[in-house]
């Protein structure tokens, strides 16, 4: 937060006149008010109207999602002054941007807008992946249960595609930016709700490695296990908060052999991943313990399981046929993405784990339900 705060402290020293400052980052609620008693604070009388104008960009399409904005947010002081300010903004945005698209709030509206935003969408893969444990023990598929309900216009298909769990710089950031909001306020009860999306989302990381171990005779001690991707979602080299360092970590405290193989992540920072996020065991050095590979089919050899970490379309074209020759037996597919063709990989002779999938259920019909 001291950037913010060095940066007005500067911009006050050196304007020469009346100024516009737009807040971009997310910060937390009333900072653009903070800026500006700051910036205001100036010996010459300078005035500053601060707006807030958050971003709401995705890793992989932010060039689009800025030339196409579903919408534009403009928070500003509800002053003469301050509605002058947001009206010169808009001006700017529609230039490219339809007038319905852009809205205008008060200063805070729009600051809370963007973590709501982010929380709400965590909120929606947190609770499908919750459902994707009921879907294993009970024998539904997650798949089929996400399509039925998102037929429902009041949700809509976006974000129900459960998976091993969700990164990247903005949703728990911004989520536990929200929890500290409430909790400062206290909002005891609203904090402890959507700290339990982030609560949901290390759950499903960690039962991911568990069932990886539980599937493979309940130790993987000496085992090589080959995860293909590392980037927290596909089409980026972004590898924050990926949920492949958590899963490596779990394995890597069953004295599992890991090897990493991801199309565009930088060997560097998987080797910065791990040691910033403390994912390697107590003692061993980054080599001792992970292999990165610059082939996937060189990533498999001698494995005794693959698993699915980062959804890159490239994965789903590989030939597992080969890859199998080249494992251990019994091979393991564990999909942490639901991207794969499980029936053809069964069909050539792995064992298949897949989130969500009721694939340790055996039955004839709901009557007749038998647990492996």
């Amino acid at each position: 937060l001291k950037n913010w705060e060095l940066a007005a402290r500067n911009i006050a020293k050196v304007a020469n006149g009346p100024k516009i400052i737009v807040e971009k980052s997310t910060l937390p609620v009333r900072t653009a008010h903070s800026m500006r008693k700051v910036l205001m604070a100036n010996d010459r009388g300078i005035d500053f109207q601060v707006l807030s104008n958050p971003e709401f960009l995705a890793e992989g399409t932010a060039m689009t999602d800025l030339a196409k904005p579903d919408r534009v947010l403009i928070g500003g002081m509800t002053t003469p002054e301050g509605n002058k300010a947001i009206e010169a903004l808009v001006k700017v945005y529609e230039h490219w941007v339809p007038s319905a698209n852009i809205i205008t709030t008060n200063l805070w509206s729009s600051e809370l807008s963007k973590l709501v935003a982010n929380a709400f969408l965590a909120q929606r893969i947190s609770s499908i992946n919750s459902i994707s444990e009921l879907c294993e023990a009970t024998g539904a598929d997650v798949q089929e249960v996400g399509r039925a309900i998102g037929k429902d216009t009041r949700i809509g298909k976006r974000f129900l595609n459960a998976s091993v769990g969700f990164g990247g710089s903005c949703f728990q950031k911004d989520i536990l930016n929200l929890v500290y909001l409430c909790e400062s306020f206290g909002l005891k009860e609203v904090a402890e709700y959507w700290d339990q999306v982030v609560k949901i989302n290390d759950h499903q990381k960690l039962r991911f490695a568990r069932k990886m171990i539980r599937s493979m005779f309940n130790t993987i001690s000496g085992k090589k296990i080959t995860l293909l991707g590392f980037a927290f979602k596909k089409d980026t080299g972004d590898t924050r908060e990926t949920a492949a360092v958590y899963v490596a970590k779990h394995l890597l405290a069953e004295r599992a052999k890991v090897t990493i193989y991801d199309p565009k992540v930088e060997h560097e920072e998987i080797v910065r991943d791990f040691s910033y996020y403390k994912a390697l065991t107590p003692g061993k050095e980054f080599k001792e313990c992970v292999t990165v590979a610059e082939d996937p089919y060189e990533a498999v050899k001698g494995s005794h399981a693959i698993a699915i970490m980062t959804e890159w379309d490239a994965f789903k074209t590989y030939d597992y046929e080969k890859m199998y020759q080249s494992m251990a037996k019994p091979a393991f597919v564990f999909d942490g993405r639901l991207i794969l063709d499980h029936k053809k990989l069964l069909d050539i002779g792995f064992i298949v784990y897949a989130i969500g999938k009721p694939y340790g259920v055996k039955y004839k019909n709901m009557d007749d339900l038998r647990f492996e």
